[in-house]
């Protein structure tokens, strides 16, 4: 009995052996299978966060971009507004200083003049509050030379003389502070000079 005994102990030890193998090969598989789902879901997770973060990127400098294409825009009408603006001021103090019929150029230079106030306007929602300083000048010089100008052209014979000066006081006086709005503008969309 005693090797019959030995044969029926091996055969279960063989049989068990056997299955624990198979079980522990199972549980392996298992536990490996559940490490590589873990791994997938983990980089798909860091993809999806990758691909956010570049959307985020992208819709920021397209924002960028586009500020930067409505202040480059609403530059470009406030310079030329504020430069028309000046050009009919001096073409109304020649047609004063001349003796001509004025309501033409006065025509023009209120139109002129409405113009740069609706550019003026449009800049203070989007410019930089640097360059907003820069064009305040500039408008507060252009608005003085209108005002001397509607007073000087409201009697022109009565002030003759200072008809003949008024157009280089403008140039000395508003000049100056357009460049000096026109730099601004550029150093903000970052034209180099150079």
């Amino acid at each position: 009995m005693g090797a019959g005994w030995a044969g029926l102990l091996v055969a279960v030890v063989g049989v068990a052996g056997t299955l624990g193998a198979a079980l522990l090969t199972q549980n392996r598989a298992d536990r490996t299978k559940r490490m590589e789902l873990r791994a997938a879901a983990e980089q798909r997770r860091e993809e999806r966060e990758h691909a956010e973060e570049l959307r985020r990127v992208e819709l920021a400098e397209q924002r960028r971009r586009e500020n930067l294409e409505r202040r480059r825009a609403c530059y470009i009408a406030l310079n030329t507004a504020a430069r028309q603006f000046l050009t009919s001021m001096t073409s109304h103090l020649h047609a004063l200083r001349r003796g001509e019929d004025a309501e033409v150029s006065l025509a023009d230079l209120e139109a002129s003049r409405l113009a740069f106030r609706d550019s003026y306007a449009e800049a203070q929602m989007v410019v930089p509050e640097a360059v907003l300083r820069t064009c305040s000048t500039a408008k507060s010089r252009l608005n003085a030379a209108y005002g001397t100008l509607r007073q000087y052209g409201a009697a022109p014979a009565a002030h003759p003389g200072e008809l003949a000066g008024l157009e280089d006081e403008f140039h000395r006086g508003v000049w100056p502070h357009l460049r000096e709005m026109k730099r601004s503008m550029r150093a903000d969309l970052g034209v180099d000079d150079d």
